[in-house]
């Protein structure tokens, strides 16, 4: 049986348990202590003071930087000097710090003794200012030049047997043009293993979303908000997660939008908040933001939805046709038939047991739909992360289907996307499914022929790695060995490569787990001055309602050695192919117009790019199901119906999901407090149910063991401080990716393949004295 628990090769994070502290929780967000907190970072992180302010007034404005920390638009009316939220500052001022690593710091820092300190002691450091390059079986890495860094890459992709040998990440914060790029290369190099940072998030939204209705995005805008009567946020925590999503929620239920939050937790921001921009608010408090909570067990909000549905169709029988939309139903839909007899057949009993609530708290739910004109529903991993992730999803569609919330002002769908970028990565074609269309554009227009083999996506690509049938991995960005599960087995499949090449802007964990050879390429970051032959460029990025906009960095950049990530693919394309290829790669370094006039040439939407990417606010990709045409197999909406889904529990068993704290953006750890939740100073936590704690005979705040079982595998992250905490009996809650160790690799969600971040079944037992 595998243990994980075993620390010896360093990927897990230190033990900090002992420096936890626990207060109260929250019950306001925003307000003066996210003023005081965007304060702090700036001098945390040695930003300067002017500098850091300058910085951050350039963020979300035309011309400005687009923040990395999140994919939430700007409301082009309403755009004010100030646009950036607390978390936006800590993205920010952890990539604009003065703090450098040069060789010097190589030097003196070996390997082993880096991977001994804290994921956030690591990005502490500061910007990385020269290519680096780990040698094999090395303990410090060494300088080495831009020329000879592509040279070694080249030979390296020479001496594969395949190109389906290679492997190539992408973390969301990657621009159109890079993106773009970057899948051009890898086709072009023979394979499409292109797995990306979507895969392990909302890769179950795409797949949902483009069965049930045709397109793999949300139908919703932003003006959409103002106009809805109701929103339902499922398994979202906005106030920590897309903090500026927060004033649009808060004027919705100032002008009486039934908000209805659905989350195992509370959390501060949905119950309360104060905008810091509003001097009235930071003197008397906030707005009550949510009308209803529903504390729904993990994995639960698919048994909401069937017993909300359920409800409504008692109501509909009582009333016929005053409840459903069937003009709608009939006209754009098919499954309906199906539906009912599913609703039919699922008991109360098993809707109530499944989703921890009451049939009272969920006709409390279908009353406020029926009351509602307009419904939008959003949701972000909460969702996404279980194995029935794409079932549950299709019962969120199902349920706006009925009431026709679908391509009407003011209604919609709305999965709410973490990284600022990972959705237009994808628009791109950072996917290793094979689009036989897209395929046939890229061929016709650069004239190469692409591969049809399907490529891989990140769990799969781990196991290539464990398996030898992958050697070398190139992260365009992101941080692979932190963001995928089962941390333990991933760094010992990530050892086994030949060749690591990481795009990065500062030091993380994933630099450091290689045997037979790593690179560390700097990058620019987004707040830098990206100048090329033909002068300043600036990139475009696409937002959670496809909205394509530009971005452009205004500070000089932390090294002369910096290049940008388009730089970096063109010129190692340049090296790779050299006279072979049939694209100037340099040309398009030179010059981003040149890229936008291909991607305008290959990708439908994009038509008169240059200029309209060039107007204050961008344009808007076009969206069929928007528009009520939903291009399926059956040309309709289509209900789906799937049974619950079940977790089997042996009495000592409960079920685990990974979270963030308020004080890191996915891998990146800005701090070490979780102020909402009242927890500080440490990472190391167990949220518990206090019953589930007396059963088990652990005291608050006592250490314990999490032990996490799946097909007869255990997994042990040992030390962490149990914490009472208001979460359903049965639910669990850590952060990640302290406890990325525990999460099986082959445990994923059906379709999608999303890891099972969310339901992982575990023990906790007392921690033995050390």
């Amino acid at each position: 049986m595998p243990n994980s628990s075993d620390r010896s090769c360093g990927a897990q994070t230190p033990d900090d348990s002992s420096q936890v502290t626990v207060r109260s929780r929250a019950t306001e967000a925003g307000g003066p202590a996210a003023i005081l907190s965007t304060l702090r970072e700036i001098r945390r992180n040695d930003t300067g003071i002017v500098r850091g302010a300058l910085t951050l007034l350039k963020l979300n404005q035309p011309e400005g930087v687009d923040c990395p920390g999140c994919a939430w638009p700007e409301s082009p009316e309403e755009r004010g000097e100030i646009e950036f939220c607390e978390n936006g500052a800590k993205a920010i001022t952890w990539e604009t710090t003065r703090r450098r690593i040069d060789a010097a710091f190589w030097a003196r820092h070996s390997v082993a003794a880096l991977l001994q300190e804290s994921d956030y002691a690591l990005g502490q450091h500061g910007r990385l200012t020269e290519p680096v390059y780990l040698p094999p079986d090395g303990t410090h890495y060494q300088p080495i030049g831009w020329d000879a860094a592509y040279r070694l890459i080249a030979d390296e992709l020479a001496k594969l047997a395949s190109p389906h040998e290679a492997a190539f990440y992408t973390s969301g914060r990657t621009s159109n043009e890079a993106a773009f790029l970057y899948q051009l290369f890898v086709r072009m190099l023979g394979t499409n293993n292109l797995p990306d940072c979507a895969n392990l998030c909302h890769e179950s939204s795409g797949v949902a979303l483009k069965e049930s209705v045709g397109v793999s995005k949300g139908t919703v805008q932003l003006e959409d908000f103002a106009q809805a009567d109701a929103i339902f946020v499922f398994g979202q925590n906005p106030g920590t997660n897309h903090p500026r999503m927060m004033s649009v929620l808060q004027k919705a239920a100032q002008r009486g939008c039934h908000i209805v939050a659905v989350n195992p937790l509370p959390e501060a921001a949905l119950e309360r908040f104060a905008h810091p921009q509003n001097p009235t608010e930071l003197v008397l408090g906030g707005t009550e933001i949510t009308s209803l909570f529903l504390p729904v067990k993990i994995d639960g909000d698919a048994a909401l939805c069937k017993g909300m549905m359920k409800a409504l169709l008692e109501a509909e029988r009582q009333h016929p046709g005053q409840i459903f939309d069937w003009n709608f139903i009939h006209e754009h839909t098919t499954g309906v038939g199906a539906l009912i007899a599913d609703l039919d057949a699922v008991s109360w009993d098993e809707v109530t047991t499944d989703s921890g609530l009451s049939q009272q708290q969920i006709r409390q739910a279908a009353e406020v739909w029926k009351r509602s004109r307009r419904i939008i529903a959003c949701w972000a991993m909460g969702l996404t992360q279980h194995k029935a992730a794409v079932a549950t999803i299709q019962q969120v569609v199902n349920l706006l289907l009925l009431g026709g919330h679908i391509g009407r002002p003011g209604a919609g769908l709305c999965p709410v996307r973490g990284h600022s970028n990972v959705q237009g990565d994808r628009t791109m074609g950072i996917t290793p499914k094979v689009d036989e269309a897209q395929l046939t554009r890229l061929e016709q227009h650069f004239g190469f022929v692409a591969s049809r083999q399907p490529g891989l996506d990140t769990v799969a690509t781990i196991s290539a790695l464990r398996d030898g049938s992958v050697s070398l991995l190139f992260s365009l960005g992101g941080n692979f060995l932190s963001a995928t599960p089962d941390t333990e087995l991933t760094a010992a499949a990530l050892r086994r490569s030949r060749l690591q090449v990481h795009v990065s802007t500062k030091l993380h964990r994933g630099h450091l787990v290689s045997r037979s050879g790593s690179l560390i390429l700097p990058c620019l970051g987004r707040t830098e001055i990206d100048r090329q032959a033909s002068g300043a460029q600036f990139v475009t990025v696409e937002n959670s309602m496809s909205v394509v906009h530009r971005s452009q960095g205004h500070l000089q950049p932390a090294s002369s050695q910096l290049r940008s990530e388009v730089a970096i693919i063109c010129e190692l394309a340049n090296v790779v192919f050299g006279s072979r290829s049939p694209i100037d790669w340099l040309s398009l370094r030179d010059n981003y117009d040149r890229i936008r006039d291909h991607i305008e040439a290959t990708i439908p939407g994009f038509a008169h790019f240059n200029e309209r990417v060039r107007r204050t606010d961008g344009f808007i990709l076009p969206n069929t199901a928007r528009e009520r045409s939903f291009v399926t197999d059956t040309e309709r909406a289509n209900f789906l119906v799937a049974p619950l889904p079940k977790h089997e529990l042996l009495p000592d068993q409960l079920l685990m999901m990974t979270i963030r704290t308020h004080d890191q953006f996915n891998t990146t750890i800005y701090g070490l407090h979780d102020r909402y939740r009242g927890i500080f100073g440490g990472r190391r936590v167990i949220l518990m149910n206090e019953a589930d704690m007396q059963q088990r005979s652990i005291r608050d705040k006592q250490l314990v063991d999490i032990h996490s079982h799946f097909a007869n595998e255990l997994r042990t992250a040992r030390r962490f401080v149990a914490v009472s905490y208001p979460i359903p009996i049965g639910c669990t809650a850590t952060y990640f990716p302290e406890t990325n160790v525990l999460v099986p690799l082959h445990s994923h969600a059906d379709k999608s393949r999303t890891p099972t971040s969310k339901s992982v079944v575990i023990t906790v037992t007392p921690s033995a004295p050390q």
